[in-house]
């Protein structure tokens, strides 16, 4: 799915929320849990009841990876059943040399149709090159993850050398945090056409910062939901003229119930996200 494909999406269903399909066995309500296709099934239903309220779907590879063979045929299924209206992404978080990532880009988007893929950007450009050969198709760099943890390095201060003409620096060093710092190589390696940064909604103020440096990118926005994420403060940082952003919400829309009305539920969630959203967009004047 290409950049105009997407904001088409968004602007035709009002919203631009992205369900997380991080199936866990162990959650599936009790009537499919031990059933052979209990996770295709309950991924199917989850599917259904909110194709109309959401432009992608981000299924989780560990919580298929666990199954083993089982875990990764049940993917492909997922992929399949979604088809091409949807942007579907791998959330594999992959980023190695060079010739491993063109392996991995190769398996995600040739081999089994995923239109984006979570890398991390630590190994540099060359590990990130691969996804971005592929037209139509995104690479989500992690930028700010909505992890504790994410104090312990994406925070860090560095002196970082700049040399962005576009804003008028020149070789000008300054102090900035190691996210922010990511998101400036993000200009340079890639368009806002085929790159997207992946920004925790725990952070409004550093989501701010972020659409100051990169204004047109999209931004895929975890943290939403169970993990304590603010939607509307997050919308109020976050938007731009083409909406630009893909709110991510996992855990707060498939497990909304445990029992056999879980899809029902799901759906009850996603339109309390996707009213929202609608709002936001006409009040900001996006529809």
């Amino acid at each position: 799915m290409n950049r105009d494909n997407l904001i088409a999406q968004i602007k035709k269903k009002k919203s631009f929320l992205c369900v997380g399909l991080d199936t866990d066995e162990s959650k599936l309500p009790n009537h499919l849990k031990g059933e052979k296709n209990g996770v295709l099934e309950f991924n199917k239903a989850i599917i259904d009841a909110t194709r109309d309220l959401c432009v992608a779907y981000k299924p989780n590879l560990a919580f298929y990876e666990v199954m083993g063979s089982k875990g990764w045929d049940i993917l492909q299924e997922t992929v399949n059943y979604i088809g091409d209206e949807h942007l579907v992404i791998a959330d594999a978080k992959r980023g190695d040399i060079g010739n491993s990532s063109n392996y991995y880009a190769k398996t995600f988007f040739e081999k089994m149709n995923f239109g984006a893929v979570t890398v991390s950007p630590y190994m540099g450009y060359d590990s990130v090159k691969p996804f971005l050969n592929y037209k139509d198709k995104w690479a989500i760099v992690l930028g700010l993850t909505s992890n504790i943890g994410a104090e312990d390095i994406q925070t860090k201060e560095l002196n970082s050398l700049l040399s962005i003409g576009s804003e008028g620096i020149q070789n000008r060093q300054r102090w900035m945090q190691l996210y922010e710092h990511v998101a400036y190589e993000l200009k340079d390696w890639g368009t806002n056409e085929n790159t997207m940064l992946v920004v925790g909604a725990t952070s409004p103020d550093r989501i701010e910062k972020i659409r100051n440096i990169l204004p047109s990118h999209f931004l895929l926005i975890p943290g939403v939901g169970a993990q304590g994420g603010d939607l509307d403060m997050v919308m109020k940082k976050g938007l731009n003229s083409d909406i630009g952003l893909l709110i991510n919400s996992s855990r707060g829309i498939i497990y909304a119930s445990p029992d056999k009305d879980f899809a029902t539920k799901a759906r009850e969630k996603a339109i309390e996200i996707r009213v929202l959203m609608e709002k936001a967009m006409k009040d900001n004047k996006l529809v």
